[in-house]
């Protein structure tokens, strides 16, 4: 997604590929929308974070662009170099952002899990299917890179944990991608659903709490700098 930077809003992080501004601090300090900012940030850290490096979390930036590309060969110079088939899993962050050209646009976050074994899809939404339309938009343009044969299965998933206020969307899209990162780490040979343990531990309680356990990480890696 684009992103605008306001007049004295100084970075405070660089991490990764991830620059955290002053901004993204205050939004994690109240009961905020999460920006693109902090999902790619706290993705970047699950990766670092997944020895295996058998899943692979994209950005939102990426993601929304791919979603909404209209230039099939575009679309295929950004994913061929992923090497996405190499992976056992892949997160999307998905936003229902309809205008490529506003800055942060977009209400809500879920998230979409490819899973190899599973030969499937997964779309994780918090709010009862608001964002079905777009994750079936990025599913039918990245589902061909992963096979061609046009087989792979798209799947709602009906248990996912439903947020209970309107701006927890992308903690819980946060939430979730741990638990599927933990998940995979400790399964790989088990079966391949990971719902059930997104139902035991993202509750509203936990979702909660990790806001301050973001926020905390961020200013810790700020202090070994």
């Amino acid at each position: 997604m684009v992103r605008s930077t306001a007049a004295g809003d100084e970075k405070i992080l660089s991490y990764e590929d991830v620059v955290l501004r002053r901004s993204d601090l205050d939004i994690l300090s109240g009961p905020e929308f999460l920006n693109d900012r902090i999902i790619e940030f706290y993705f970047s850290y699950l990766t670092s974070s997944s020895p295996s490096g058998t899943i692979l979390f994209l950005s939102p930036a990426i993601t929304f662009w791919v979603a909404n590309c209209q230039d099939a060969q575009a679309i295929s110079d950004v994913l061929e170099p992923l090497n996405l088939p190499s992976y056992n899993i892949i997160v999307f962050p998905v936003n229902n952002n309809e205008d490529v050209g506003r800055a942060e646009g977009g209400s809500h976050w879920s998230l979409l899990a490819y899973h190899k074994k599973g030969h499937a899809f997964l779309h994780h939404d918090s709010s009862s299917g608001m964002n079905r339309a777009h994750a079936l938009r990025l599913f039918k343009c990245v589902s061909l890179f992963l096979d061609a044969s046009g087989s792979l299965t798209y799947m709602e998933v009906a248990d996912t944990p439903q947020q209970v206020n309107g701006y927890d969307c992308g903690l819980y899209v946060l939430a979730i991608a741990k638990v599927i990162s933990d998940w995979n780490e400790k399964n790989k040979e088990a079966d391949w659903n990971w719902v059930s343990e997104i139902k035991k531990q993202v509750t509203p309680a936990n979702v909660a709490a990790l806001r301050g356990e973001v926020l905390e990480l961020i200013r810790s890696m700020m202090g070994n700098k």
